[in-house]
């Protein structure tokens, strides 16, 4: 009774939106700064409401979509998407601010969960190939977010932008209302005892164990690569920038590649291959300090974080397909826990040790990774083809 190309055209809108939530604090975080007149503790808050807000979502969304589908999901996720951008846009009050920040990772939380159940329901044999193309819309809108700010910046003000950024929402909005989506996998009531019994499932923790390095990889390159290339290998702030964005391109358009790669090599191979790229990347950026090689490091790492949630997130909704958001809020949650462990852990580092240690933390998240992923594949090889 749903067309699958709409719906899959729906859950890369959605990722879309996701990928601008969770740039948006580094985006918007100068110009709220400069507004507000924010002293550090201030902003400390305010940096800490988004991911806070996104790991709220992330837990709540699987039940929900398996209780009542994934349209009220991703019409809810726009809702205080909206809400939020045009609350920033228009108050003049911190409290707003903050709440606005939260409703951004809130709405992101449940965008982010119920886009990747979804397509792992839609899609059977190809799970991890279409979570691939999905998840390259993740990086359009990463990297589109600051992209938009920086050229409109220089003609309209902040507020202006924000607000417009929101009402453009809208479009995805009512294609979400009028499209028809699959129907909900249990219409008795909230899974309850299926959560519990997932909470158990030594396999899924595994795989949720690798997404929680994976995630926690991603938060040391994305938070601490730039501070790195400016102190240890002399980048400046431009140059620093730069190459981090290379890193995000090289991810989205390895994910692109993956979409057909994934089709017809086994999804192991290639995730085993990523991790042993990032290993490669963090190696290089230890033992090198040329800015040419620093930055090819980077590149290299973010070719190989491609393979990781589309590869795993699609044997998680393999294995788990009867009860799939649940599951994929399960191992989502976990994944976000190592993201925030990783920056909290790398500050400690910091200030112990310095930042120099950087490609050292990045070369023991890998091989940990990698260290879980082996120990999965028998197990996984049992439930599902590997």
């Amino acid at each position: 009774m749903f067309s699958r190309k709409k719906v899959f055209a729906a859950a890369c809108m959605g990722m879309l939106l996701f990928g601008m939530v969770m740039i948006s604090l580094g985006s918007i975080l100068p110009f709220v700064t400069e507004k507000f007149e924010l002293g550090g503790l201030a902003t400390g808050t305010l940096a800490s409401v988004l991911p806070l807000g996104i790991l709220l979502g992330s837990m709540i969304f699987g039940p929900v979509a398996d209780r009542y589908g994934y349209q009220r999901l991703l019409i809810i996720g726009s809702l205080l998407t909206i809400t939020a951008l045009e609350g920033i846009a228009f108050t003049s009050n911190l409290l707003v601010l903050q709440l606005s920040m939260f409703l951004i990772g809130f709405g992101g939380g449940l965008l982010n969960g119920s886009t990747n159940a979804l397509v792992a329901d839609i899609s059977e044999a190809t799970r991890s190939a279409d979570l691939s193309v999905l998840g390259v819309f993740f990086g359009i809108g990463a990297l589109g977010m600051p992209a938009v700010l920086g050229f409109l910046n220089n003609y309209f003000p902040f507020e202006t932008i924000i607000s417009l950024i929101g009402a453009l929402i809208a479009g995805p909005l009512i294609f979400f209302m009028v499209i028809r989506f699959p129907s909900p996998k249990n219409t008795q009531g909230l899974p309850i005892r299926e959560c519990v019994k997932l909470l158990k499932d030594p396999l899924l923790v595994l795989l949720g164990l690798v997404l929680f390095f994976q995630s926690g990889l991603e938060g040391l390159v994305n938070n601490w690569t730039t501070t790195f290339l400016q102190n240890v290998r002399g980048f400046t702030l431009d140059n620093s920038l730069f190459t981090l964005s290379l890193f995000v391109l090289g991810l989205t358009l390895t994910r692109i590649i993956l979409g057909k790669i994934l089709r017809s090599i086994a999804p192991y191979i290639v995730m085993i291959t990523s991790t042993l790229l990032i290993v490669s990347g963090a190696l290089i950026l230890m033992f090198t300090a040329t800015d040419l090689l620093s930055t090819l490091a980077t590149i290299i790492i973010g070719i190989g974080f491609a393979a990781g949630f589309p590869v795993i997130l699609g044997y998680v909704g393999s294995i788990y397909a009867h009860i799939s958001g649940t599951a994929f809020s399960i191992v989502i949650t976990i994944a976000l826990i190592g993201n925030v462990l990783s920056n909290y852990i790398m500050g400690r580092i910091t200030n112990a040790f310095g930042i120099n240690q950087l490609p050292l933390v990045i070369l023991i998240f890998a091989v940990l990774m990698l260290v879980i992923l082996l120990s999965s594949l028998r197990k996984i090889s049992q439930k599902t083809t590997l």
